[in-house]
């Protein structure tokens, strides 16, 4: 009897077994034609290098293509012309076309300090770390000139450059140059202010900290 039972044992091993392989080479054999089917054609398609030569075109220049005139890439339509120029036609603003809250110049001091302090110094006075060693100096922004210059100036130098400064235009959003322009002034107002400029309730706390 025990013998019995273990033939059968062994007997249903060997048909599971089998069962096992039969089931594990159709599989393997669908993959293999599946694989076979496979084309590369969109991994291996054509493709050039920026800025090399290239026969795809009709005048057979460079592979990088200008854009297309008058074209506007999507969300940069840029229709308000004071917030993306600091102008209106050829004239620069005086006054700020956003809301300037303390966030507002909370980012204008962080971005400062990365963009601009290397040169302007942290206190805008022109003599940064650049200038120290050998560029030439920006103008210090408590000079007259400056300080009565109109808002929209700042933001047109940060967005054209001008002298020895290059444009940030490309490094720096709008919103960032706004906020820049507005801690440039907190700066100036800063340097010029007087004792008697401060709340009396705030006169108090800065007489202690004396």
């Amino acid at each position: 009897m025990k013998s019995e039972i273990g033939s059968r044992k062994s007997e249903n091993a060997r048909t599971l077994s089998a069962r096992s392989f039969a089931i594990f080479y159709l599989l393997s054999s669908i993959s293999c034609a599946l694989l076979t089917g496979c084309r590369r054609d969109m991994f291996l398609q054509p493709s050039e290098k920026p800025l090399e030569h290239s026969d795809f075109f009709r005048d057979n220049e460079m592979a990088s293509r200008a854009l297309p005139a008058h074209t506007v890439a999507r969300g940069e339509l840029d229709e308000d012309e004071a917030f993306y120029t600091g102008k209106i036609g050829t004239n620069l603003i005086a006054q700020f076309p956003m809301p300037i809250t303390r966030e507002v110049l909370l980012r204008g001091q962080e971005r400062f300090n990365i963009y601009c302090a290397p040169c302007h110094s942290r206190t805008g006075e022109g003599n940064g770390i650049i200038p120290q060693r050998g560029y030439p100096a920006p103008p210090s922004y408590h000079i007259d000139r400056l300080r009565t210059a109109p808002i929209g100036h700042f933001f047109d130098v940060i967005t054209r450059g001008y002298g020895v400064m290059y444009s940030y235009a490309n490094r720096v959003a709008p919103e960032d140059r706004w906020a820049i322009a507005a801690y440039i002034r907190a700066l100036q107002l800063s340097h010029n202010a007087k004792p008697s400029d401060v709340p009396d309730e705030d006169r108090a706390q800065l007489e202690a900290a004396k």
